[in-house]
């Protein structure tokens, strides 16, 4: 599922014009970002752009992965 977010433009006299793209706020609970954590914005092609965290708070729940058995070894059990 998508959040569509609006491209703002702020036109100013003096210097040259800003676009701003605001992320929504179940984006940005979900990813936990905080007041003026720098990100990098990567341009893949025309239709996708990249935000990259530079720092990357840690985790805090700690995920235990388990192999899964294959199905055929399974059957052979």
């Amino acid at each position: 599922m998508g959040y569509p977010t609006k491209v703002q433009q702020i036109r100013r006299k003096k210097t040259a014009d800003q676009y701003y793209i605001n992320f929504p706020t179940a984006v940005a609970e979900a990813m936990e970002f905080e007041k003026g954590e720098i990100v990098e914005w990567i341009i893949e092609d025309k239709a996708n752009i990249i935000v990259h965290r530079r720092h990357v708070p840690p985790s805090p729940i700690t995920v235990k992965k388990t192999p899964r058995r294959s199905s055929a070894a399974s059957k052979n059990s």
